[in-house]
């Protein structure tokens, strides 16, 4: 497809749980595998909670053959190697001035805050300083771009890699999302009596709360004037505050349903695969999303969720969840909310288990976080017709 430019991904990564490439964790999520476990005493909390955390050791012997591990936090670790492992499969070089970095991020190395961690300056808890750890590793001259707007930080990055590329300073874009989690970030949530404490159930009508995870992903980004029928393009992307509450979603899903309304344009619904939403299991968030949903015009178009494989993944959730719907729609394949049984929200939406079939080849990555913050953005196989 020829005509405007258009922003197309050429290369990804996703190191979770479930894998250490995407092939392997795409793999996991179509088999319906999960890494969610109770966990009873970790990090000496009081109260067990639900996640899906990394073998730690995997990450450290995988980033022996890079560097030293001494110098590098576990965060900083999932970052270079995520970006490492998607510019494997490229020819650009990370140290030209026309390649930028953005990290999506909630945390990052928040851990350095506990006073018995003592291996790392505490500036490194600042999150432009652990991005500069990332760049600095590929000897890339241009300061990072660091995202952290809450749980829609993934899809704010990948919207800031489109406006950078589509003003023309740089030629690549490597977007990075990772959070890893810690006894500061399960303790916030457990004050907030948002965690679940059994496997989470997204959309349905017995699900009590989410479940956090690790991970790290990558995509990078390019600007193309001509795209063959298989390249993935970022359409249209848009970011809508309602500020509604610190931590509670707009009951009739306003920012979400601006979100959507311009990501969508003039497509007609019948061509969009499905809709991956954020999906956490909390009571308001999946109330709020089918609410949105409908009063956008989309209520016939199938939806999922992925937490019920990974958790909720915060700062990495919004890319992760992107390739993996692009790797999908590649096999044809909606695949399965996981967790999901019987409907429970107010709103009809089409959820299903199991993995159903699709011919299409477009699809919206919705996401929204604390303080009212919303953001969806749409996907075309080929780029027809963004």
């Amino acid at each position: 497809m020829g005509g405007k430019s258009m922003i197309v991904s050429v290369a990804n990564n996703i190191i979770s749980p479930l894998g250490m490439t995407t092939a392997e964790n795409y793999a996991a999520v179509k088999a319906g595998k999960s890494e969610l476990r109770r966990y009873e005493g970790h990090w000496d909390l009081p109260e067990p909670f639900v996640a899906s955390l990394m073998q730690r050791d995997k990450v450290e012997q995988a980033f022996a053959a890079l560097a030293d591990n001494e110098r590098y936090t576990f965060f900083e670790k999932m970052i270079i190697l995520s970006a490492a492992n998607a510019l494997y499969q490229t020819h650009i070089d990370p140290t030209s001035d026309k390649v930028l970095f953005i990290l999506s991020t909630t945390k990052a190395n928040v851990f350095l805050l506990d006073k018995r961690e003592t291996g790392f300056p505490k500036e490194r808890v600042l999150l432009g300083v652990a991005a500069r750890q990332m760049t600095e590793f590929f000897h890339n001259p241009n300061t990072p771009i660091v995202v952290s707007n809450a749980c829609i930080s993934g899809v704010c990055a990948q919207i800031e890699a489109m406006r950078n590329l589509e003003c023309g300073r740089f030629d690549y874009v490597v977007t990075v999302g990772c959070d890893v989690q810690s006894a500061f970030i399960v303790s916030g949530f457990q004050s907030f009596k948002a965690l679940s404490s059994e496997p989470c159930k997204p959309f349905d009508t017995n699900r009590c709360g989410l479940n956090l995870g690790d991970a790290a992903a990558t995509i990078i980004y390019t600007r193309k004037e001509t795209v063959d029928s298989n390249e993935w393009v970022a359409c249209r992307g848009a970011i809508r505050n309602d500020a509604n509450h610190i931590s509670g979603p707009s009951r009739v899903g306003e920012g979400s349903y601006r979100a959507l309304r311009y990501a969508i344009g003039a497509i007609d619904p019948d061509k969009i695969a499905f809709i991956n939403t954020h999906g956490t299991a909390t009571l308001y968030n999946d109330e709020m999303e089918s609410v949105a949903i409908e009063r956008a015009g989309l209520a016939t178009v199938p939806v999922n969720g992925l937490k019920g494989y990974y958790g909720h993944t915060m700062g990495a959730a919004g890319i992760l969840e992107t390739i993996l719907s692009m790797y999908a729609i590649d096999e044809h394949n909606i695949l399965a909310t996981k967790g999901f049984e019987t409907l429970g929200v107010t709103h009809p939406l089409m959820l299903s288990n199991q993995n159903q079939t699709t011919d299409k080849r477009m699809f919206i990555k919705l996401l929204s976080g604390f303080g009212g913050c919303n953001a969806a953005l749409l996907f075309a196989k080929g780029g027809a017709p963004c």
